[in-house]
């Protein structure tokens, strides 16, 4: 029997996930990816003569990718070399009131203790209970099976274990939820900020995103060379599996012949027929007829209004001083509520926003790399979230650089200051993110996780056409580093089984 002809398009972490799976399982695979490197969002970026991460900067969810790489043969420690933190995150409001979240749960609740009091450190154990509970319900029901409707999810659970369900509080607010816990509006603010990994708003998200506070509780490492470096470690196993990884290769049109995929046509005039094709790229590029009008019915396409956060991010080398960075710091906003109504109701960069720090080259606060790294310029990602509006909105100078100011200041009016030099430093807008990923406006985790149904309207692996199947942050079950590479597997894992079934 002839091998089937998989092509995949994008090198994001979906895709390659995907093209791990397929090309183990004997499938012939092309993945065709526009960039001249692997990664997707996992992108890095060079500034001062210096290789910098420019996406993702959250490592969780280890055993995803240590099951992968079993799988495929081999270990992620053969792979990659991960280092755990001690500090998940150091938070500031100004610059007095400081707090560091921790690795371990008996140290947070003593540090939210001395920052907020008895009741608070109280609080926060049961929150980081209830966190876990939704965790362990809709860890292999949901987030780890094919995309489920509310019964078939009721179904897996077990009807007589409904009370699992309602006991996570799947139609409640996560800001009012959590208001449940915390009497402290530092606090509210500080655990409310998990929603923004979906890149939602907290005040319209429901509490299920709690879970996310267990899963960095649960573990967070930091990859030695960065972030990308998982992207190029996948890449390379990808191809010792024998899957054909193309740079620079660009997809125009997805072909059809009697209803089903047939063909990719690449940007140079190129035509590759397929028997079945995995499209790792925004929904919404294929709703807009970005990969051909054969395709645009495959998916519904998102609604401007409902897209998720995009960003302004800088990338800096820069020597600091004052506040001590760990790996992960939050400067928050003195108006949280404002900052998430400027970006999703009035459409524009907040006035008051929250920055997040990365520093790259700070594994942990508390060892000697740390303060080698205050020493010496170091590298750091600066963010800001942003409305998804860069398809309709070029921004403009003017106005990053007003959103520079507001977000600057704010880090000295938390004591810290950024020691920059001419010329290192490298600035993405949203106009910049819908360049590099069409169809998005920007947005960086595809819809917003707006709503109770908000999870169950994201599209599973398969499309309406047939052979086309979806992955990434846009497709079940969401986004996120380990969420993308759930949906690579889940959508080879489809595949597969739709052509076992044939056979």
């Amino acid at each position: 029997m002839r091998t089937k002809r998989i092509a995949i398009i994008g090198a994001g972490i979906a895709g390659l996930t995907a093209a791990i799976d397929l090309a183990r399982l004997g499938f012939a695979v092309t993945l065709l990816e526009r960039a001249e490197s692997p990664g997707g969002k996992m992108r890095e970026v060079e500034v001062a003569g210096k290789r910098l991460d420019a996406g993702p900067t959250v490592f969780t969810l280890r055993d995803v990718f240590e099951q992968l790489y079993s799988d495929a043969g081999t270990t992620l420690s053969a792979h990659l070399k991960l280092l755990p933190i001690s500090v998940l995150a150091r938070h500031a409001w100004n610059d007095s009131d400081h707090l560091d979240l921790h690795s371990s749960l008996p140290e947070s609740a003593a540090a939210i203790g001395h920052f907020a009091g008895a009741a608070e450190s109280k609080g926060f154990l049961a929150f980081a209970a209830q966190a876990e509970r939704i965790y362990r319900t809709l860890n292999m029901s949901f987030m780890r099976a094919a995309k489920p409707n509310p019964i078939e999810l009721s179904r897996r659970i077990g009807f007589t274990n409904i009370a699992d369900l309602l006991n996570i509080q799947p139609f409640a607010n996560m800001y009012q939820s959590i208001s449940r816990y915390f009497a402290d509006p530092r606090l509210r603010q500080l655990f409310a900020r998990y929603a923004t990994y979906c890149g939602s708003s907290p005040f319209d998200s429901p509490a299920t995103l709690m879970l996310i506070a267990h899963v960095e509780q649960a573990g967070v490492w930091t990859i030695e060379g960065g972030m990308h470096r998982l992207a190029q470690s996948l890449a390379k196993l990808a191809t010792s599996l024998g899957a054909n990884l193309r740079y620079g290769t660009a997809v125009s049109r997805v072909d059809l012949e009697r209803g089903r995929v047939a063909a990719v046509e690449t940007a140079a005039g190129e035509r590759l027929a397929v028997d079945a094709l995995v499209c790792n790229a925004d929904n919404n590029a294929l709703a807009l007829g970005l990969f051909g009008a054969s395709v645009r019915s495959s998916v519904k396409a998102i609604a401007p209004a409902a897209r998720s956060l995009s960003a302004v991010t800088w990338n800096l080398v820069a020597r600091t001083e004052g506040f001590p960075l760990a790996h992960h710091s939050v400067f928050f906003g003195d108006d949280y509520e404002s900052e998430f109504v400027d970006v999703f109701r009035r459409g524009r960069l907040p006035e008051r926003p929250t920055v997040y720090v990365c520093a790259q080259d700070r594994a942990n606060p508390d060892r000697a790399d740390g303060a080698a790294a205050a020493r010496e310029p170091e590298r750091l990602l600066c963010l800001v979230n942003a409305p998804a509006i860069g398809d309709t909105h070029q921004f403009t100078t003017a106005e990053i650089q007003r959103c520079e100011i507001n977000a600057f200041e704010r880090l000295e009016r938390c004591g810290l200051r950024l020691l920059r030099q001419p010329g290192a430093s490298c600035v993405t807008s949203p106009s910049d993110f819908n360049r590099l990923f069409p169809g998005t406006g920007g947005a960086l985790y595809g819809p917003a996780s707006h709503g109770w149904r908000s999870s169950f309207t994201r599209p599973g692996s398969r499309s309406r056409i047939p052979g086309l199947y979806l992955a990434g942050g846009s497709t079940h079950p969401g986004p996120g580093v380990p969420m993308a590479a759930l949906s690579g597997r889940l959508a080879a894992a489809c595949l597969a089984a739709d052509y076992a079934s044939i056979v």
